[in-house]
């Protein structure tokens, strides 16, 4: 059956990889992110791999005065909207974060506050309909704070906490929550980043994991799968060890 999907953020990488295998089919889908020309190329790519119907709303997910009228536009475009994935954020520079914090404020909002906008929008929608699935894109970044981003990883335990009980409240009206928790993923994000080669994934790998984790309406997906692991031991590092790693 063709799905109806909406993706905030869907200039991202991941979102991108996201919305080609839901293209593919031959899904109908509404995109929502800043860049109105590169929608647009996205837009085209989507239809020509087999897309039903792409529409795009141009907004900057920090402006939380707009999020009714584009939760609007999706709903009057698609009827009915079966899978919401919010995939928007940034990756704050946190050495600069430790001394600006008008900047830090900033990309806090940008990665929690305007989340738990969007996520409480779509939820008003969403109860009423009585199904579907909000997914979310978190980080295994919120699992614990380290030295080397912990505004970063601040901001993603707040939507780690903000989707549990969401999950919670939506559970007995039919609808489902899904948080997402990425590990290193080769993106334009994180291209400038040094990281281990053999911890990095493909958007496309992580997208289809996404894909199986709505269909199965899993609470929590670590992707890859190995990170699950990796952040179980990170979190029981006792804290006078943890406190001398430099990760």
């Amino acid at each position: 059956m063709n799905q109806n999907i909406l993706i905030i953020g869907a200039a991202s990488g991941i979102a991108e990889a996201v919305a080609r295998r839901y293209a593919a089919q031959g899904a109908r889908l509404f995109l929502v992110a800043r860049n109105s020309r590169k929608l647009q190329v996205i837009s085209a790519d989507l239809a020509a791999r087999g897309a039903k119907d792409v529409q795009i709303f141009v907004m900057d997910a920090n402006d939380s005065d707009r999020i009714p009228q584009m939760v609007d536009a999706a709903w009057l475009s698609l009827g009915t909207v079966d899978v919401a994935l919010i995939a928007h954020g940034t990756l704050p520079d946190q050495q600069r974060a430790e001394t600006d914090v008008a900047y830090a404020i900033a990309e806090f909002r940008t990665n929690a506050e305007s989340v738990i906008a969007c996520l409480a929008g779509l939820a008003g929608r969403f109860e009423p309909q009585g199904k579907g699935v909000i997914a979310v894109i978190g980080s295994v970044a919120g699992d614990r704070g380290r030295a080397s981003n912990y505004l970063y990883g601040s901001a993603k335990a707040a939507i780690d906490t903000y989707a549990s009980g969401l999950r919670a409240r939506l559970f007995r009206s039919g609808v489902h929550v899904l948080l997402i928790k990425p590990g290193f993923v080769a993106t334009a994000m994180t291209s400038a980043l040094n990281l281990p080669e053999r911890l990095i994934a493909t958007p496309e790998s992580v997208a289809r994991d996404i894909q199986r984790a709505i269909a199965k309406q899993k609470n929590i997906l670590y992707t890859p799968w190995f990170w699950n692991w990796i952040m179980l031991i990170i979190r029981w590092i006792p804290a006078v060890v943890f406190n001398r790693m430099k990760f």
